[in-house]
């Protein structure tokens, strides 16, 4: 189960560029909208400060969000964040809610474990190459969760994980291995760096030699 975040949000009627503008300048809000389920879209602003903090903590892309308004609470992922391009600013976010009876997709992030443990690296000099940090997965909101854990404690040179070794909690599925087991892609593997005996490439004898 993820994390509970809550964030305080209010109604907005000023809608349009404009508006959206006066609010960051004026007030330090971050205009946004919550649209999907049977209900309208809704635009609400959110203190700056407060959105600002709430991105700080990994759970925030990985969780259903309790977003307060006026005494209601709407549950609801995060979709989109627009920042500014230089400066450490939200310019605008969209949320989505969700309905807990019915399944959600959602990226998780991948935690890897015990990497300096693993005898591939700490006995055979071996690298570990992360090539996904994250997976996409499909379950009910309850289900959710905040990450992803991948063990790599007995991994050892050339080995492989793949989306389908990792340890999914009940009632959470991969979204990529649903839809045939050609998609099991590569997760993490360990390799023989570059130089070393196990190696593909041979360091070059200096020469000694004179002209």
């Amino acid at each position: 189960m993820s994390t509970h975040i809550t964030i305080n949000a209010a109604a907005r009627d000023d809608l349009g560029k404009g508006a959206s503008r006066r609010l960051r300048r004026s007030a330090d809000l971050v205009p946004a909208i919550i649209y999907g389920g049977t209900e309208e879209p809704q635009a609400v602003a959110i203190a700056h400060k407060d959105l600002m903090k709430a991105t700080e903590n990994e759970a925030f892309f990985s969780s259903v969000l309790d977003i307060a308004i006026s005494g209601k609470v709407v549950q609801a992922i995060i979709k989109d964040l627009q920042r500014h391009p230089a400066r450490p600013l939200i310019l605008h976010a969209d949320f989505q809610r969700v309905d807990m009876k019915r399944k959600i997709n959602m990226h998780v992030p991948l935690h890897f474990l015990n990497e300096e443990q693993c005898p591939g690296v700490k006995l055979e000099g071996g690298r570990i190459q992360h090539n996904v940090v994250e997976v996409e997965v499909s379950c009910l909101p309850a289900d959710l969760p905040e990450y992803i854990e991948v063990d790599m404690l007995h991994l050892h040179l050339g080995d492989i994980i793949h989306l389908s070794d990792l340890a999914l909690p009940e009632g959470v599925e991969s979204v990529a291995l649903m839809h045939g087991p050609e998609h099991d892609l590569p997760v993490a593997s360990l390799f023989s760096p570059r130089g070393s005996e196990d190696g593909a490439a041979e360091e070059t004898p200096e020469d000694d030699s004179q002209d």
